[in-house]
């Protein structure tokens, strides 16, 4: 299955790039560009496409108001977001997080890291395993914006205890392979778990599953070291 992607940035030698990019995989196509936010949520709902690669900076509407609308529009729920981001702008990309973004690349990754994050989002998983994403949500859930919905710890009872063990090591960055070896379980049944857990807690995705196990003390939130 050919993986569908839209690119939401304000460079356009950034946008060709990155087209030219993903063209040249045979398991992959662009189906839009946008120039800045509010474009990006009107070709999404015009072309549906799997991912949009998300600059979170952009004049006007930017990403993360452009993250919102779009994981907030019910005939958009099969869309992840995958953010572009220097890791400097930390509110901004923990809000876009709880707002539904999958994940979250440097603008200064490889080709290489690049195609395999827009195929690991286009699997369902979420780019969560670097120490300074999962610091940036360890600080957001400290201090939640006004409004933020957090999910009670009793809703937790609703899962099993596999569920609970798997959902708490995704938390922890850690891959379904990485899971599978932990719990001599095999991939397949590790990814089984993460979806009942997602279906059961109402969570889009992986990365909201992640933020659900912070907010319901599942995980215990680290404070960033000194």
């Amino acid at each position: 299955m050919t993986i569908r992607v839209m690119l939401a940035d304000d460079q356009t030698l950034l946008r060709a790039t990155f087209r030219m990019l993903i063209d040249s995989c045979e398991d992959m196509t662009v189906v839009g560009e946008a120039s800045d936010g509010a474009e990006a949520v009107d070709l999404a709902r015009a072309h549906h496409p799997d991912i949009v690669l998300m600059d979170i900076r952009m004049p006007g509407t930017d990403g993360l108001a452009a993250t919102s609308a779009i994981c907030a529009d019910p005939e958009l729920s099969a869309t992840r977001v995958l953010i572009l981001t220097t890791f400097e702008t930390e509110d901004y990309v923990a809000r876009a997080l709880h707002a539904g973004a999958s994940g979250f690349l440097g603008k200064d990754v490889t080709t290489d890291t690049l195609l395999a994050g827009l195929r690991t989002i286009a699997s369902g998983e979420a780019l969560l395993s670097p120490a300074a994403t999962r610091t940036l949500i360890a600080n957001f859930l400290m201090t939640p914006a006004p409004g933020t919905r957090l999910v009670s710890a009793r809703h937790l009872s609703e899962l099993t205890a596999r569920e609970r063990e798997t959902m708490a090591m995704a938390a922890e960055g850690r891959s379904n392979t990485e899971i599978a070896e932990t719990l001599t379980l095999s991939p397949l049944t590790v990814r089984t778990h993460i979806y009942r857990a997602m279906a059961k807690l109402g969570a889009r995705d992986r990365a909201q599953l992640v933020v659900i196990a912070y907010q319901t003390g599942l995980v215990q939130v680290t404070p960033p070291t000194p």
